[in-house]
Order: C-alpha cells, then structure tokens, then sequence
C-alpha cells in the first residue's frame, strides 16, 4: 500500500504562441531540468515505483525523462491536464497573466477564465489523481501535472497555505511529497539551477 505520492509540475516549456499552451513541448532547458530534477528527487524515504502524468505534451516529456532515469514505468492517463484554457488567448504579459489566475483563484466557483471553474478543475483533477492511485495500490506514484490545478489541490487539502502564493512560487519544473491518503503536504522540492 503506498503511503505517499509525488506531485510533480512539469518542466520549462518551448512557448509557441501560435500553438494552444495544451500543446507546448518542452524547452532544450525543460529536458536538462527535468533530468536534474529526477536526480534531486532520487533521495525521497520512499523511491518512485511509476510515474503517470497528464496527456500535454510538456508533462508527458518531464515524466518520460524523470521516469527513464529513476527505471521505471511511465504513461499518460485522462482527466491530469491543466485547467481548460482553450480557446483562450495567449498571455504574454507576465502581469496579466498573474492577474487572470490571481483573479481565477479568488472566485473558486465562478467561471471567470477558461472553460472551467477553479472548483471543477480541482475536482475534476482530484478524481483522476484518486482514480490512480487505486489503479496502482502497490506502486508509489509520481503524477506530472501543471501549476495551477496543482496549486488547487494542494491548497484544498492544506488549508493554511494560499493558491495564488503557492502558485507564484512554483518553479519549473517543482514537486510536492503528500501523504496519503489524506494529501497533507509532507515536502516541496523547488528546481533550483545549480551553481
């Protein structure tokens, strides 16, 4: 029975404004932060037994590159992705960007951006998380997902800390150790460029 799980946000991305952000790939950079990442993570009390992660292209490189250095399996799986942004346009202004998510955050149960409530992608994110777990009891998972359903559910199940900051301290690419199976927050392991 696993007793924890690692969830993972994926690496630095190759942004293709012409593209929906559901289909960047990883940068050259992502790739070498990925591996660097599955290095720091290698000396977590309980080793990655399978990593599953969303169907974007940018989760399923990060946990590709993670999984083939840990040896271990790896596959994508529905329902791991981002909150539902098609449709939308491209962001490129940091600050308005940061403003729309703070916004998305701060009115849970409204539909303020995107195609989903920030109540609906955490449930929705919730249920697929879970629905691994059991799909894997003997495995210790680690899922590869995006910031800001990420952000979401960590927050839903640790009260004291708050979405936006969370958020805005995410690096890319970032992982988080809870306890199951109540997703009580254990450890946060931020990237950090070696010098």
């Amino acid at each position: 029975m696993n007793h924890t799980l690692l969830l993972v946000r994926h690496s630095s991305v190759a942004v293709q404004p012409e593209k929906p952000a559901a289909a960047w790939p990883l940068s050259a950079d992502g790739r070498v932060r990925a591996q660097t990442f599955a290095q720091t993570l290698n000396s977590l009390p309980t080793p990655i037994t399978r990593v599953i992660t969303s169907q974007e292209p940018k989760a399923i490189e990060t946990g590709a590159i993670m999984a083939a250095y840990w040896g271990v399996p790896s596959h994508a799986a529905p329902n791991l992705h981002e909150h539902d942004r098609a449709g939308m346009p491209y962001l490129a202004d940091q600050a308005a960007f940061a403003t729309a998510v703070a916004q998305f955050f701060a009115q849970p149960d409204r539909l303020v951006w995107g195609n989903e409530t920030a109540v609906t992608a955490c449930d929705r994110l919730e249920t697929a998380v879970r629905q691994q777990l059991a799909a894997y009891p003997q495995d210790t998972l680690a899922i590869v997902t995006h910031g800001t359903v990420l952000s979401l559910l960590i927050t839903r199940h640790n009260p004291h800390i708050q979405a936006f900051p969370l958020w805005q301290a995410l690096t890319l690419p970032a992982a988080f150790l809870l306890n199951l199976p109540d997703l009580s927050l254990r450890t946060s392991f931020l990237y950090s460029p070696e010098r």
